[in-house]
């Protein structure tokens, strides 16, 4: 379906949402604008319109996506939800945070959408346009990052067109994303709530509610299909064409640097996630700024993205994981 299309930006309108409604029902997609980045909206309830999400990002299949909801109430419709769920949903819905669940038995979301799994990633958007979308689409959203399989995920329309361009019906051009980073992916299937995948909420504020939080232990680059219980569980994702060095305390004329604090001298050219050290407004810009190292730095024949250290403690965390992913040898 490469090329088929003609993407369309549409703007968060009334009429605009009304019509990006109607191409999610007809089976299109159509990119959103959220909280945390981009997502590639197609019908969760349609195996046809989410497996064209997967040929538009050329996604492997064994890796879930997260369905976007209006409210709680019609996320746990669809799930089972327990005490924790409840709990973490009453505080952080909505808002930067996906819930994994076991699916309920007369759960209407396609099978593929979870990649088979008998779990499914919920969550409810904290942003307006995007909860509008949901409302006038009246069925939930499956939406991974609007971008290919591996790449930056986008913070703006213009990184959806970027990467996806021909490939899908239209961008709900949203403005650019508050928090720039995806949702915190929590398990809560088990008796402990496990961290999936670090993000825009912070595991000390999901553990305050739940109590200690483990850590997922499989290493992803062990993992069999049925293991990828999340979204972001690959080893080498969300990655540049140039590679990338991490926790540099030099940097060569030949590098782009990212920055986080004050600047090392001497890289060819310099984006600075927050020259104040900022964790948040560091977490907003960091896709952002990988976009425009990586097509800068291939521009004028750079051989690497140098990557300052950032601090492993709140957003910090998530943010590294990123950073880590993106390093991680290229398969």
């Amino acid at each position: 379906m490469t090329g088929r299309f003609m993407t369309e930006r549409i703007e968060p309108s009334p009429a605009g949402i009304a019509q990006a409604a109607a191409l999610l029902r007809a089976g299109g997609l159509v990119a959103f604008g959220t909280e945390t980045v981009y997502g590639l909206g197609a019908d969760a309830t349609s195996a046809r319109a989410v497996a064209r999400i997967f040929e538009a990002k050329q996604r492997p299949r064994f890796n879930p996506l997260i369905c976007h909801y209006r409210n709680a109430e019609a996320a746990f419709a669809h799930v089972e939800s327990n005490e924790a769920a409840r709990r973490l949903a009453s505080a952080f819905w909505p808002g930067p945070l996906t819930l994994v669940l076991k699916r309920r038995q007369n759960c209407p979301v396609a099978l593929l959408t979870g990649a088979g799994l008998p779990t499914l990633g919920v969550r409810v958007p904290a942003h307006p346009v995007a909860l509008e979308l949901i409302r006038a689409a009246e069925r939930p959203i499956a939406a991974p990052s609007a971008n290919r399989s591996g790449e930056v995920s986008p913070t703006m329309a213009d990184h959806v067109l970027r990467s996806l361009s021909g490939r899908i019906a239209a961008v709900l051009d949203s403005g650019p994303c508050k928090v720039g980073l995806e949702s915190t992916v929590v398990d809560l299937t088990g008796p402990h709530a496990v961290l999936l995948r670090p993000g825009g909420t912070t595991e000390e504020a999901i553990s305050a509610i739940t109590g200690p939080v483990q850590r997922a232990t499989l290493a992803p680059s062990q993992a069999v299909e049925q293991d990828y219980r999340s979204p972001g569980l690959l080893a080498s994702h969300y990655a540049p064409r140039l590679p990338v060095r991490l926790d540099v305390d030099h940097v060569g004329p030949n590098e782009a640097l990212l920055a986080f604090g004050a600047p090392l001298s001497g890289a060819a050219i310099t984006f600075n996630l927050s020259r104040e050290r900022d964790l948040t407004a560091a977490a907003a810009r960091l896709f952002a700024g990988l976009h425009w190292l990586d097509a800068e730095g291939t521009r004028l024949g750079l051989a690497a993205i140098a990557a300052m250290p950032i601090p492993d403690r709140d957003l910090g965390a998530a943010i590294y994981d990123r950073l880590q992913r993106a390093a991680a040898p290229r398969s």
